[in-house]
């Protein structure tokens, strides 16, 4: 497995650490994270480590495109299993945010169903010897999905303090291009997945 695929498989094992961050019952074990309080908003310490292990991750799916094209390193595990990687690590964070009640959970559904249906059709074109890298919208798609979680994890910070809610207008902007770009998936693969034999 080269360095690429590597730091893939690391994005991935992050996940699991996130969750015990986010989800462990710090009162039951008589323990009591730090809180901050900027201007209004109060921020946990359990956000902030969350943020530097969900922006190591975020960190490695940026690298590890870098070193697969510069060094000629691309695999075809690396061109499945990097989109999956990502779409593992953002529903998982959106899925613990609707759970918390910090975000509705309509936009995640969205979010989650289209990426159920572009793996299913990249599964498809896969039988047919046909690859599907992530594309431009797809990648429009991960980046505004980083971006939203970060700030999420912050609290909407700075923006809370204007009394911006720019994370709700986020997480609607997340699935508006989820579908778009889903359907352009959709468009580049429909050969394969209509294709009647």
């Amino acid at each position: 497995m080269n360095l690429p695929n590597r730091l893939t498989m690391f994005r991935i094992s992050l996940i699991p650490l996130i969750l015990l961050v986010y989800l462990f019952p710090y009162a039951q074990f008589g323990m009591e994270p730090q809180v901050f309080t900027i201007g209004t908003v109060r921020l946990s310490i359990v956000n902030l480590v969350c943020l530097l292990l969900y922006g190591a991750a975020a960190i490695t799916d940026y690298l590890d495109g870098q070193i697969a094209r510069t060094r000629n390193l691309q695999t075809t595990f690396g061109k499945f299993a990097d989109p999956i990687a990502d779409k593992m690590l953002t529903s998982t964070m959106f899925i613990l945010f609707t759970s918390k009640g910090l975000i509705t959970p309509v936009p995640v559904i969205f979010m989650v169903c289209r990426d159920i249906i572009v793996d299913g059709c990249r599964m498809i074109a896969a039988g047919n010897g046909k690859v599907v890298p992530a594309g431009t919208l797809g990648k429009v798609k991960t980046v505004s999905q980083m971006i939203t979680i970060a700030l999420i994890l912050l609290n909407n910070l700075p923006f809370e303090l204007w009394g911006l809610p720019v994370t709700d207008v986020l997480v609607w902007f997340c699935a508006f291009v989820s579908i778009v770009s889903g359907i352009s998936y959709f468009n580049e693969m429909k050969e394969d997945i209509l294709e009647s034999k």
